[in-house]
């Protein structure tokens, strides 16, 4: 659990790993993802609009269970505050790839993003990888800073975003 200050009572989120339930308020935090932040993830806030609820519905399903991809958000109860995927790469047996990481505005900084990457870690090492990485956009030293404070370090190694070829991203690893 995570709190916020909200008033003279903290607020508490609960984190988890997504349940079919969650498709609809999981559609409704990626819409958000998408326009507080548009560089970030590997679509348009556009293209993810368009997209049926039904598509929603089967990749929640998909991510809910298994070793192969999952996804973990913060749940305070209604509207969804936060998000943090992890998948296996085909290269690297041991390695999580950290994706799609969110924090609602409200809840920066409360030690949410910590929490969610340590349910991605916890996972992974269930799984058998002991590795996580994560690619941030060259440039976004909001985000850099903070996967620094949580363990990641700049491995050195620089790539071509997937979907904006001008921008260059950085990869970071910490243990799981």
């Amino acid at each position: 659990m995570t709190s916020v200050p909200d008033g003279p009572h903290p607020t508490r989120a609960e984190i988890r790993r997504v349940r079919p339930v969650d498709a609809a308020r999981m559609r409704a935090l990626r819409l958000e993802m998408l326009a507080d932040a548009p560089l970030a993830f590997l679509e348009t806030l556009a293209d993810a609009a368009a997209r049926p609820h039904a598509e929603y519905a089967a990749r929640v399903a998909a991510t809910s269970t298994g070793s192969q991809t999952a996804q973990f958000i913060a749940d305070p109860g209604g509207r969804l505050v936060g998000h943090a995927g992890g998948t296996v790469t085909p290269t690297e047996p041991g390695l999580t790839v950290v994706y799609a990481v969110y924090v609602t505005p409200t809840w920066r900084g409360s030690g949410l993003l910590g929490d969610l990457v340590d349910a991605v870690a916890a996972w992974s090492r269930a799984c058998g990888r002991p590795e996580l990485m994560m690619e941030v956009v060259v440039g976004n030293d909001r985000a850099y800073r903070a996967y620094q404070k949580i363990g990641f370090v700049d491995t050195g190694v620089r790539v071509r975003h997937p979907t904006v070829p001008a921008l260059t991203e950085l990869q970071m690893r910490r243990p799981a």
